[in-house]
């Protein structure tokens, strides 16, 4: 499912080249392992689960078992090629308050982990507990992924003379250490402000995407083509929407009983099928073999610097359920409600109000002002509205916190849906200046022909097949939706008309 846009050529291509073929891969059962690793791989960092204090394991393993039992995780419904899917994976994704993160066509809302200053309601306190054990293993992961970037010496370290450096550095290492969840082994040494910048920039998790499947409850899942290594949970991948050279995180939690350990029958070549692996591979490169790494109950792994970029990874299904909690320095810089409503701002400064009459009118109509207004009344809807009441009414059972900022939204959304019929109003006015008039409509009629399109398509995301097939409540609402009949909406849902008449006018002026 998460094969990225752009491959599908070159893997068909691939494929029909390797016919019956297989490419060669190796697990820590190859000689040649460790070597492979080092050489092409070197920027995987991979720690055992016995390096992580037990009192982190525990906080965080209780709080997976804690949201499975509250019923938080939800197979995501994503779009690739205009084709919608369920992911075999069910997620939710947890972190900073009004954060969010895309792929696949989907936004993911964050379920906020308890932030100072941040007022977050639970459904109860177990969830609560859950979430600050999250916001605990992400700062150890943090401080990790530092230690790993200066061990491999990925940024260049300078003398320092500045003393103000060094304590905000001693200041930074402190706050963590304070917070408990970091080993006395954990240390920080000094850097200069920039390598500091850098470092902060490419390891300050914003949020965690965390992963949940089942493989003997999955009826179907999809092997891996390349190399034969088996059942896949996950596709290969580049990880989408980070910060350039960010690092990602992965801290895995199988849960293997007694019954489930190694797959005795399996001591073939190969990865062993019982055992849950992360596979990586050279992006686009035939000649360097795969790797095939197992990952037991507590382990973790690191993806450093451009790593996410140069390669490909894949999760491959061991037989017992598993959590992971994949943690990411998303680019937030359109992701954000802090965003959003900054573009909202400034969309409704074209907006303004008579004293006397409190009729409303728009103080611009240049054609600049006028698309950057529409433009950001088409981000509002389908970014954010759209995107979050398409996910149903999943993230109440976690928290509802996002139900006071979407309605503020909606809000904003509204008067521009109002600001729209005024440009309306305007446009047909004849004694607009013919070129800018000219220039204006053309403008917007682009933008409502493109708002039509995509509500189109929202329509259809919501009725289609993989939408039908989930639960009642995970279902998707079509939301904002109104027909003719609910006059409190200055325009109709269906812009067909409106776009007909606007065409009209643009035909009349030529």
């Amino acid at each position: 499912l998460r094969e990225q846009g752009g491959q599908r050529k070159p893997k068909k291509k691939l494929l029909e080249e390797l016919g019956e073929n297989r490419l060669p891969y190796m697990t820590p059962a190859d000689a040649d392992f460790h070597q492979l690793w080092k050489t092409k791989y070197s920027k995987l960092i991979f720690r055992k689960s016995d390096t992580i204090p037990e009192e982190l394991h525990q906080m965080v393993q209780e709080g997976f078992l804690t949201l499975r039992k509250h019923d938080c995780f939800f197979q995501d419904l994503v779009r690739i090629k205009g084709k919608d899917f369920v992911t075999p994976v069910s997620r939710i994704l947890i972190g900073n308050p009004g954060c969010t993160y895309k792929y696949l066509n989907t936004r993911l809302f964050t379920v906020p982990w308890p932030t100072e200053g941040y007022d977050i309601k639970y459904c109860s306190p177990q969830v609560h507990d859950a979430c600050k054990a999250l916001i605990r293993l992400n700062d150890y992961l943090h401080i990790e992924a530092v230690k790993a970037l200066q061990g491999q010496n990925l940024f260049e370290t300078k003398e320092i003379k500045d003393s103000t450096v060094i304590d905000r550095e001693q200041n930074f290492a402190t706050s963590f250490m304070d917070k408990g969840s970091v080993s006395k082994d954990q240390s920080s040494c000094c850097v200069s402000v920039d390598d500091y910048i850098s470092l902060k920039n490419r390891t300050s998790y914003n949020l965690t995407l965390l992963n949940y499947m089942d493989p003997l409850q999955m009826l179907y899942l999809k092997q891996e083509p390349y190399f034969g290594m088996g059942n896949m949970a996950v596709s290969w991948h580049h990880d989408e929407n980070l910060v350039e050279r960010s690092t990602v995180a992965v801290y895995s939690y199988s849960c293997e009983g007694s019954a489930v350990e190694e797959s005795n029958e399996q001591k073939l070549k190969g990865r062993d099928p019982a055992v849950w692996h992360v596979g990586l591979k050279v992006a686009w490169d035939i000649e360097t073999p795969g790797l095939a790494i197992p990952l037991h109950q507590g382990d973790f792994y690191l993806m450093l610097d451009d790593l996410n970029m140069t390669h490909q990874h894949c999760v491959l299904a061991g037989f017992s359920p598993r959590f992971s909690s994949t943690h990411r320095v998303a680019d937030c810089s359109r992701g954000t409600l802090e965003y959003i409503f900054g573009q909202c701002e400034l969309a409704l400064q074209n907006l303004q109000t008579d004293s006397e009459s409190m009729a409303l009118s728009l103080k611009s109509l240049e054609t600049a002002v006028v698309k950057q207004v529409e433009e950001i009344h088409n981000e509002v809807e389908f970014e954010w509205l759209r995107q979050f009441w398409f996910q149903g009414k999943r993230y109440l059972k976690c928290t509802d916190w996002w139900l006071k900022p979407m309605a503020k939204l909606e809000e904003f959304w509204r008067k521009m849906e109002v600001m729209t019929s005024l440009v309306l109003s305007e446009v047909g006015k004849e004694e607009q200046i013919e070129e800018q008039r000219n220039e204006t409509l053309s403008c917007f009629l682009l933008v409502l022909t493109e708002r039509q399109k995509l509500r189109q398509e929202w329509m259809a995301r919501c009725q289609s097949e993989a939408a039908e097939s989930l639960p009642e409540d995970q279902k998707p609402e079509c939301h904002p939706f109104w027909t003719d009949v609910e006059c409190n909406m200055p325009l109709p849902y269906d812009l067909e008309e409106v776009i007909a008449n606007l065409q009209n006018l643009v035909q009349s002026v030529e």
